[in-house]
């Protein structure tokens, strides 16, 4: 619904000044003719509005048992409050004028109950009640309220009982509660009050009585208890107790088939009510206990509203239905047979509402329709009374109908009118009443809409302006407008019954001001109309079509008024919400695009985006359809087999919304388990005719193929057996492959197996001489090929021919072909072997033929058998080193001359001739020897650069591997590298073939050069080889020089530049933390790629410079990596001169108290009591440290010399006084002593060495190569 804002624009109840052009329009809102009744609106200003009375409690039905049940209650609210009334049996009852009544009636509540104290008294007062409430706007009436008067079950006497049973047979104890109104609950229990157990062969019934199927001697007690308990009055009888017998028998208890014991009987049938409970009994008597089990004839048992009780003995219906009519069968069944019971079960119904009439206001002049439907089986009869009088007594209304339907109909009412309709529905099962209120009131004029209010709506929307009037009769109201012309001709105005204006596909051209009023009074209410942009989904999202497991983006583009909020994407598939997924995130959401990763089958749907504000909502979708491979077909079945084909249909698989382009069709000979494709169709089609192969086993499938893909294959046929037949075909190339003389190789290509077409194949190998066997063929019979035939001389043509044949017939008659026996080797050599020279590389070599008969086999052709036998100069004796070679040129039996290319100029050869056939080669013919002459040599072996200065170039090089002659020379041609390829060739001759080397002077520095160099005969120049150069530069400083520090060392690389000869060049560096000063390193050559500069402290900062020829080529500075290692700073203790100070101090003091020392040894006494009264110096106590060792130590010596009686030799010395000797526990060198910390530890402890020192001071011990 399009939200409101509400804002206060004038008071309530002010008019706006009416303009020139605005159009007043009216509209009448008058009562409708049906069931236009009054509904106060909470709004709605009212005070002390009149009630009609409405029972709030009813008087319930009770039986009496004692005086104190008896109590009839009834209460009602209304306004003015309720006065009650009673009948009793349809007759008028008063409780307060009966003596033995007491009534207590308050406000709303009537209550009377008796006085009497016996129960004889009050039988009179058995019978209906109902109670009536009535004020000025009607009469109320309450439901009936039946009492009834019953003695409580009392105990009876009885006599025990007592039941004899033999072993194996039913047994029934009775119970016989008391007769009473109640429904009792029956407990069989023992003595102890422990309940009888129960089970599927003991139990008790609805009737009370306990029913054994069969007793056992375990049955046997006297103490069988029937205890009934009645709720209502809280009373538990015990009967008396009943003792049961089982008589054992000696023999094997005999099997009983099953029979009924409660109910009696094939048939039963019973009534139940709508809304009860219901419970059939199925009790049998048998041996072995049967097992039972219910079932609903033509029908299922309700699931929620039956049950199975009671070890299956009882089947109980829960808030029975109609539905739940008809026949049910209860069936025990032993060992012995079976019993089964029918229970026909009728459901009817005491009377319910359908639809009960609504108490509602209504105006003056309104027609006024009451609707009271019930049910009920039998189907119930409709009654109305007027404040409970029945329309019958009351004069007859000509505008108060009631129709078939039970329906009430009051036309033109008024207020006389207003009172409390009772409908009342009734059948023999009971009877149910409702009352409703009909209220005809007149209540002024109000409008309940507040003023001011501003609506916002967006454009195309039906907009709806509030005018929300009460009153009795309804209000009229009009409503007036600034914005439009005129509201009464626009088809887009639509003026509602309630009071408001209603404009469908509103512009912005009806924003404005709106005006409502109610006539005939001074109201009004003003409301404000502004029109918004509509949301657009500018581009909605697309269809899509996805793989599996592929991700598929859909995109949301919209637009949507400035003045609004942020709109809400909300995303929903098949028109259910989708909220971000945290399973297993395969949906995510990026702004207003939507995000589905891994796609699945469950993804596919319609997606819709859904771009919602505060006052529209608009929306797009696509589709996601995902496109797989088929799934494989189905239903393979093979028919109509005839002349070797089959057909094979097919049901198509889910083409998975990609078209199925073809089928395959695999076949597979169950002998070899391997699949074969045999033939492709149509993807429309779902058959196909195969051709087949006869005697063969087959199995077909079928595969779906796709643009994905191919599916799965179906599953494969049943085997098919494809009949034998008679070869079709006889076998391929047949030929004779004979290799050893005397004997004839037959042989032919292998037939397929799948072309035998029946059992026993094999093939029928025929063969006879062309010339002199006559007309008869030998025959023989073999499975494969080849088949040899022996003793039948060399290279004798034969005809041959191959038959197939098989256990159904043989195959066509095959053509005769013609073969030979096998070669020999030739038996002569060719004769008139000639050689011709042609130039040092070529020679043309003849020879007569030879007798085709002395070949013995088919002339394959000559061999021509050439050796070299080495070169005609021997160059620094290389050539006579080399070993012979030999080689064969092949010719073609018709051949009788040959050229040979590519022979080594100036080198001696000898050939010779032979023929050769299949089996191998004749003899040679006689050598024949001859030389080739003097050619132009190949190219030099290598030729190297090297630049003596900028101007200069040296060629050296490495005489020709072949010289192909005698050598003359060398010939050298070079040029300037330019772009143009107009440099001059420069020309360099070389007479003397011994030179290996050569300078070039006069070279432009700048430029590169391209040499050729060749050898020289005296035929001609030989091939060159080629290298390009250039002169080299002096020495220059490297560049892009780069450096790279470490924590101790630095790396640099450089670049040297091109042509220019390697330098030295010097690193200096300079660390700015310690104040030292520039230092070096050795030098370093720039043709290295790169140097490591080590040495360096941590954490530093170094100026590095590069140096040239004493000039600075490079400089910058670095950081070492790592922490800085700080210097102790040298403070004067631990200068030389004031240790040596002290040191010398020291010792003098050391001197005089040994001085003391001795002095006192030998004279004097120590006073003891001096040494308990001397003061603790306080710095003495530092001593005890192990910092100062060195003075705990020597003090230690000295007190092991003192004694108790030691002469004092301080008497006559200020040295050894009191306060210069005190030696209670102190040291006299402490107290002098009292030196710099720092100094103590290096004097205490010179053993430790500089670690401990810096140690102490708070420094790593790493700091030591410093000191």
């Amino acid at each position: 619904m399009p939200h409101t804002q509400r804002q206060q624009v004038c008071s309530r109840g002010q008019c706006w000044p009416r303009l020139p052009h605005l159009f007043l329009l009216f509209l009448a809102l008058r009562g409708q003719p049906i069931r236009a009744a009054i509904n106060i609106p909470p709004t709605y200003h009212i005070s002390d509005l009149k009630k009609p009375p409405t029972i709030v409690t009813q008087p319930e039905s009770v039986t009496v048992f004692s005086v104190e049940d008896f109590v009839m209650t009834c209460d009602a609210s209304g306004n003015p409050a309720p006065i009650f009334r009673w009948t009793k049996d349809g007759e008028e009852f008063d409780p307060g004028a009966d003596p033995e009544l007491k009534v207590t009636e308050d406000s709303g509540s009537f209550v009377f109950y008796t006085l009497s104290v016996t129960m004889d008294s009050l039988k009179s007062y058995q019978g209906k009640y109902v109670c009536l409430a009535s004020n000025e706007l009607g009469t109320a009436v309450s439901n009936e309220a039946i009492l009834s008067i019953d003695a409580p079950p009392a105990q009876q006497k009885e006599k025990k009982g007592s039941v004899t049973a033999d072993e194996g047979h039913s047994v029934v104890l009775k119970c016989n509660p008391p007769q009473s109104s109640m429904e009792p609950i029956i407990h069989w229990m023992d003595w102890r009050l422990r309940h009888i157990a129960e089970s599927e062969r003991v139990m008790h019934g609805t009737d009370g009585n306990l029913y054994f199927a069969h007793v056992t001697t375990e049955d046997s007690r006297n103490d069988y208890t029937c205890n009934v308990q009645y709720l209502a009055t809280r009373t538990i009888l015990a009967k008396e107790p009943i003792t049961l017998t089982v008589t054992p028998t000696n023999d094997v208890v005999r099997s009983r088939r099953p029979h009924m014991m409660r109910p009696t009987g094939t048939h039963s049938s019973y009534l139940a009510l709508r809304g009860q409970t219901l419970v059939l009994e199925c009790l049998v008597q048998a041996f072995p206990t049967p097992k039972v089990k219910w079932q609903k004839i033509d029908g299922e048992l309700s699931e929620s509203r039956t049950s199975v009780e009671m070890f299956d003995r009882r089947l109980r219906f829960s808030n029975i239905s109609e539905s739940d009519n008809g026949d049910y069968q209860c069936t025990a069944e032993n060992t012995q047979g079976k019993v089964v019971h029918t229970y026909t079960v009728t459901v009817e119904a005491a009377p319910y509402w359908i639809k009960e009439p609504l108490s509602q206001l209504y105006a003056p002049g309104e027609t006024v329709k009451l609707d009271c439907q019930a049910d009920g089986i039998p189907t119930p009869t409709i009654s109305w009374t007027l404040n409970g009088t029945p329309l019958s007594a009351i004069d007859k209304d000509p505008r108060r109908s009631v129709s078939a339907s039970g329906a009430l109909t009051l036309n033109d009412v008024d207020f006389g009118d207003t009172a409390i309709y009772q409908c009342r529905a009734s059948n023999k099962h009971g009877t149910v009443l409702t009352n409703t209120n009909v209220y005809v009131i007149e209540l002024e004029p109000q409008i309940l809409t507040k003023d001011g209010v501003s609506y916002i709506f967006v454009e195309g929307q039906k907009a709806l302006l509030e005018c929300d009037t009460f009153g009795s009769p309804k209000p009229k109201v009009s409503w007036e407008s600034e914005s439009m012309s005129s509201l009464l001709p626009d088809s887009r105005v639509n003026l509602l019954t309630n009071g408001g204006l209603e404009i469908s596909n509103v512009t912005h051209d009806d924003e404005g001001l709106f005006t409502c009023s109610v006539e005939n009074s001074n109201m009004s209410v003003n409301a404000q109309l502004e029109i918004l942009n509509r949301t657009v989904v500018v581009s909605p999202p697309q269809d899509l079509k996805v793989q599996p497991g592929h991700t598929a983006t859909f995109r949301c583009v919209y637009s949507v008024d400035p003045k609004m909020s942020p709109p809400f994407i909300q995303w929903r598939k098949n028109q259910q919400k989708i909220s971000e997924s945290h399973r297993d995130d395969r949906y995510t959401f990026e702004g207003s695009d939507f995000i589905i990763s891994n796609v699945q089958q469950v993804d596919e749907g319609v997606y819709k985006c859904q771009v919602i504000t505060d006052l529209d909502m608009a929306e797009g979708s696509g589709t996601l359809t995902l496109y797989d491979r088929p799934d494989p077909p189905t239903a393979l079945q093979i028919s109509k087999a005839k002349n070797r084909t089959v057909t094979l249909s097919w049901t198509p698989g889910d083409e998975h919304n990609s078209p199925v382009i073809e089928f395959i069709v695999e076949f597979e000979e169950v002998k070899k388990s391997d699949w074969e494709e045999l033939k492709r169709v149509g993807g429309t089609k779902g058959n196909t005719r195969l051709s087949l192969w006869p005697h063969l086993s087959y199995r077909f499938r079928v595969f779906a193929v796709n643009e994905v893909g191919k599916s799965a294959p179906s599953k494969p046929t049943e085997v098919y057996e494809a009949p034998a037949e008679a070869p079709d075909n006889n076998p391929e190339d047949v030929r004779s492959d004979s290799t050893n003389p005397d004997s004839l190789v037959i042989t032919w290509e292998a037939m397929d197996e799948r072309v035998f077409n029946g059992p026993d194949f094999r093939y029928r190998v025929m063969w006879r001489r062309v010339v002199g066997s006559g007309p008869n063929w030998n025959t023989n019979y073999t499975e494969r090929p080849p088949l040899i035939v022996y003793d039948i001389g060399n290279f004798s043509a034969f005809e041959i021919k191959v038959q197939a044949v098989n256990k159904e017939g043989e195959g066509p008659e095959p053509d005769p072909v013609i073969g030979y026996s096998g070669e020999d080797v030739p038996l002569e050599a060719p004769t008139s072997v000639g050689v011709a020279l042609m130039n040092s590389t070529a020679i043309r070599v003849t020879w007569s033929p030879v007798d085709k008969s002395t070949v013995r086999g088919h002339l394959l052709g000559y061999k021509i058998h050439l050796t070299w036998r080495g070169s005609r100069a021997h160059h620094r004796g290389r050539r006579s080193r080399e070993p012979e070679a030999t080689w064969v040129v092949e010719t073609a039996a018709s051949e009788e001359k040959k050229v040979i290319n590519d022979l080594r100029p100036y080198s001696h050869y000898h050939l010779a001739v032979s023929v050769f056939n299949s089996k191998g080669e004749g003899p040679p013919s006689e050598t024949v020897p001859f030389s080739t002459n003097e050619g132009v040599p190949g190219p030099p072996l290598s030729l190297a650069l090297d630049s003596p200065s900028e101007t200069e170039m040296t060629l050296r090089w490495t005489p020709p591997e072949q010289p192909n002659g005698v050598l003359t020379g060398y010939l050298l041609q070079y040029h300037r590298i330019v772009k143009s390829d107009d440099s001059p060739m420069l020309v360099e001759t070389i007479d003397n073939p011994t030179v290996t080397h050569l300078t070039l002077k006069n070279l432009d520095r700048h430029s590169h050069y391209r040499f050729y160099l060749r050898g020289r005969t005296s035929t001609g120049d030989g091939e060159s080889i080629k290298k390009d150069g250039a002169t080299t530069l002096d020495g220059a400083a490297p560049v892009n020089i780069s450096v790279t520090a470490g924590e101790t060392s630095a790396n640099f690389s450089w670049v040297a530049k091109k042509r220019h000869r390697s330098v030295s060049f010097q690193i200096e560096f300079l660390n700015k933390n310690d104040g030292s000063k520039w230092k070096k390193v050795e030098k370093v050559d720039s043709s290295l790629p790169f140097y490591q500069l080590q040495g360096l402290a941590p954490g530093s900062h170094y100026r590095m410079r590069l140096s040239y020829n004493n000039s600075t080529f490079w400089e910058d500075d670095i950081d070492t990596e790592g922490k800085a290692i700080l210097k102790r700073k040298t403070h004067f203790p631990t200068e030389g001169w004031f240790i040596g100070l002290v040191s010398a101090i020291a010792l003098l003091l050391l001197i005089l108290l040994i001085l003391c020392f001795i002095k006192r040894s030998k004279g004097g006494k120590y006073s003891v009591k001096d040494k308990e009264d001397g003061p603790m110096d306080s710095e003495a106590r530092p001593m005890k440290d192990e910092t100062f060792g060195e003075y705990r130590s020597l003090e230690s010596d000295l007190e092991e010399k003192r004694t108790a009686s030691q002469p004092s030799l301080c008497e006559e010395s200020k040295l050894c006084s009191q306060d210069n000797l005190d030696f209670n526990g102190s040291s006299a060198i402490t107290t002098e002593l009292n030196l710099d910390e720092s100094l103590a530890s290096q004097l205490s402890r010179p053993s430790d060495g500089a670690d401990t020192l810096l140690q102490n001071n708070g420094l790593s011990s790493a700091v030591t190569i410093l000191d």
